[in-house]
């Protein structure tokens, strides 16, 4: 126990995002929204914390972090796949860990939503109706080149779809890759 304890303390960064990611998966799961009030203070308190701990450095490493962790998922969120709750948590990831560990961590949620998703159709019966519409979808994506016509496309096609909340998989993923790589001891 007293191990446990040391590593919490000695890793309170990855157990504070940690924290954070489990609340958001809560949040999402219930509402299907991560909401404003959780992530930009997480981004910003990560901004400060790295400025006040290596002044300039610190937050020059943070804000690259952030910058990654935006960009992995708003290419999605711009074509109406993602919400903007999840862009902006996996930021508030990078804005704490910086840019590797959140490459690692989108890797490791890209997996965990994956493999949620194809639960997900399994459970649901329809894979022949989910395996058209993700046919039609990368159709779309490949014909129509305006991000604003695919989100209006698919802000259209939302009501008819098992939204599966995104911040969920970030959650496992993210802290799946967090064990596994000894970050949280």
């Amino acid at each position: 126990m007293e191990m446990l304890f040391q590593g919490i303390a000695e890793n309170w960064i990855v157990w504070f995002v940690t924290t954070v990611l489990i609340i958001a998966a809560i949040i999402d799961g219930a509402i299907l929204k991560v909401p404003n009030w959780l992530t930009f203070p997480f981004i910003t308190c990560g901004w400060l914390h790295w400025t006040m701990q290596d002044g300039m450095t610190g937050l020059g490493w943070s804000l690259m972090g952030t910058f990654v962790g935006m960009m992995l998922l708003l290419v999605l969120r711009n074509v109406g796949g993602m919400g903007a709750g999840d862009v902006k948590l996996l930021a508030g990831v990078g804005a704490w860990l910086g840019t590797t560990v959140t490459l690692y961590a989108f890797a490791a949620t890209a997996i965990a939503g994956g493999i949620m998703a194809v639960f997900m159709i399994l459970q649901s019966g329809e894979w022949q109706k989910h395996f058209a519409m993700g046919h039609q979808i990368l159709h779309e994506w490949k014909t129509i080149r305006n991000p604003q016509k695919l989100s209006e496309i698919a802000r259209e096609r939302k009501p008819s779809m098992h939204l599966l909340p995104y911040g969920i998989p970030m959650a496992i993923g993210s802290i799946a890759y967090f064990a596994i790589a000894g970050m949280l001891v």
